[in-house]
């Protein structure tokens, strides 16, 4: 063969490569598996609804310790979704337990919230209804080696029954059982809080005005714990009507007074049919229960409120482990 021969056939030969690449990557290949479209749910950390059981498993050769949030489905305003509490109670616990190793498990979304039955859309189960099922729940935890339950409240409403979750599983289990807003208090003032956190909670100016259920602070919270969830544009101005005599104690419990404070919320947002004339659609037209202007609510000042927290409530749990090690068994 001469040269100008070999040069045809390794240019032939160079071109049945390039058209054998081409046409392969032209073809189809293997089908991408279906899936559903409004899936956007990524894996969690100690979320126990994303593990499997060897993951459990594995999880308690490390702890003994479980983070359980109680919420509530029930009216947050205009702006804000009914599962807020829900929402923000597990998302705060998730945070945490990517932090230091506890088994998040949420039980129910419903809470206690009869006095917001004017609204649509609310959720409301009994006190003995929710403490059965709570109590049955960390039954079954025990059942399993775990020892030790931190219950997160995230509604008002279930302060009570939450409570006495605690003092039933420690009364009347081998558990031990805590509520992580009392526990984690005395790790939530300066000394123990990170500078930065200080910082960017000095940086935030108070709110002056009474400001509760789905007002500034709580829907903060909520822009920057389920941002795509609240909906600013829907903010409006509202009105709050009280009974006489709670419209007056208002200054006092707006200025942090407790006893003002104790006696306003033993009447205030309870159920219509308590004769109180305190449930929320009897206060307030748009379900806010705030006077300050709830389109001042930003998520830098949720972030500040929520890393406060969650910063207290690891170094509590934190200071549990040191104080009492896990005993797997």
């Amino acid at each position: 063969m001469n040269a100008p021969d070999g040069v045809r056939v390794r240019c032939l030969l160079f071109a049945l490569l390039l058209g054998a690449a081409q046409a392969l990557a032209a073809s189809p290949g293997p089908a991408a598996a279906p899936s559903n479209p409004l899936w956007t749910h990524a894996k969690i950390k100690n979320y126990l609804p994303d593990m499997t059981w060897p993951e459990v498993a594995d999880l308690l050769t490390r702890t003994d310790m479980a983070l359980i949030p109680v919420g509530a489905l029930e009216e947050h305003g205009p702006q804000g979704p009914i599962g807020t509490d829900f929402y923000n109670g597990t998302e705060q616990a998730l945070l945490v337990a990517q932090r230091t190793d506890i088994l998040v498990v949420p039980i129910l979304m419903p809470g206690n919230s009869p006095y917001h039955m004017g609204f649509p859309g609310t959720i409301t189960i009994s006190a003995e209804t929710l403490e059965k099922v709570y109590f049955e729940a960390i039954q079954s935890l025990l059942r399993h080696g775990f020892r030790r339950f931190v219950l997160l409240n995230a509604h008002g409403g279930n302060a009570a029954t939450t409570r006495f979750i605690v003092d039933r599983v420690n009364q009347e289990t081998a558990g031990v059982a805590v509520e992580l807003e009392d526990a984690s208090r005395p790790f939530a003032d300066d000394a123990h809080l990170s500078a930065a956190t200080r910082a960017e909670n000095d940086r935030l100016a108070r709110i002056k005005e009474f400001d509760r259920h789905a007002g500034v602070e709580e829907t903060s919270e909520s822009l920057y714990l389920i941002p795509g969830l609240v909906n600013m544009r829907a903010v409006v101005p509202t009105t709050l009507q009280l009974p006489a005599h709670l419209e007056a104690m208002l200054p006092k419990v707006t200025s942090g007074d407790r006893t003002s404070s104790l006696l306003f919320l033993a009447e205030a947002l309870k159920a219509k049919d308590t004769g109180k004339h305190t449930s929320t659609r009897e206060m307030t037209p748009t379900g806010v229960w705030s006077l300050a202007d709830v389109a001042q609510a930003t998520a830098e000042r949720g972030k500040a409120r929520s890393d406060a927290f969650v910063e207290a409530a690891v170094q509590f749990i934190e200071t549990w482990k040191s104080l009492r090690p896990n005993r797997p068994e």
